[in-house]
């Protein structure tokens, strides 16, 4: 996969994937930082180009009274620093039109929603900041129909563009990851296994999110395995405090194993 045409990952290596990563939701400075640094140290201690990630706002939620952000410009603000900061590229999501605009003052990609990647009007706004696009493969949708959202981009005049698989719905409050969508993807754009969100069990009854972090190693394992060009994981201190998706989220002390594994794994498939 030619990864060229993603200026924001100009340092990638052929021979590792790279890695999204980040809290779920930007809940303030120093909590952003501080996991920034901490993955930082790990990525450069393994060689893994890194991408830091957090919602600015949360749009989609479960429950009137969920949490939804620290403030738009506010939480930009602080993912623009953190890129400053250690010199990385930043991914954040957008809901809407002006978002997009928004957005792309402060971050280097604009990330579709899941839910809304059919959404042309929203797709082709991110494509005409310039930023790249990343797309989040939608769970009713299947690996190949993507390949019309990577197009809306490219037709918009931005060949900046990467998919993210999360996990396909299978049954009520239950997701599976299809592997075999992967190789699929791929002869459309540079795709991504979201590690995490795969693991979410939405739309329970007390309207918060549940999840199996306990599996995070196992999907990942296999994306790995299969050859995805990227990782996207939600990573906090403390999960279980975390404002948003804790559920599904990697605690930040088993990130250095986890990876350490996944690049042995990458370094095996390689020499095939």
């Amino acid at each position: 996969m030619d990864l060229s045409l993603i200026p924001s990952l100009k340092h990638l290596s052929s021979n590792n994937f790279f890695l999204l990563a980040g809290p779920c939701a930007i809940e303030g400075e120093e909590m952003a930082m501080r996991i920034a640094e901490r993955v930082v140290g790990i990525t450069d201690k393994l060689k893994i180009p890194y991408v830091f990630k957090g919602s600015f706002k949360k749009a989609n939620r479960s429950r009137i009274d969920s949490f939804t952000g620290i403030g738009d410009e506010k939480a930009l603000r602080i993912l623009a620093k953190v890129g400053k900061e250690f010199d990385l590229p930043t991914v954040t999501d957008i809901h809407s039109e002006t978002d997009a605009l928004k957005a792309a003052e402060f971050v280097d990609i604009l990330q579709i929603p899941a839910f809304l990647v059919r959404q042309t009007d929203l797709v082709v706004a991110a494509a005409k900041t310039g930023r790249t696009v990343n797309l989040k493969k939608g769970q009713f949708m299947s690996a190949d129909a993507m390949k019309h959202a990577v197009k809306k981009v490219q037709d918009s005049g931005n060949a900046q563009v990467m998919i993210t698989d999360r996990g396909t719905m299978f049954g009520y409050q239950d997701m599976i990851v299809d592997y075999r969508g992967i190789p699929v993807m791929q002869k459309f754009a540079p795709t991504i296994l979201d590690i995490t969100h795969s693991l979410q069990q939405p739309n329970q009854s007390s309207g918060v999110t549940g999840g199996k972090p306990e599996l995070i190693e196992t999907v990942a394992r296999a994306g790995i395995a299969v050859g995805v060009d990227g990782i996207f994981l939600e990573t906090h201190h403390d999960p279980a405090t975390a404002k948003s998706d804790g559920a599904n989220m990697l605690k930040l002390d088993h990130l250095e194993d986890l990876l350490t594994k996944l690049v042995a794994i990458r370094a095996t498939i390689n020499k095939f």
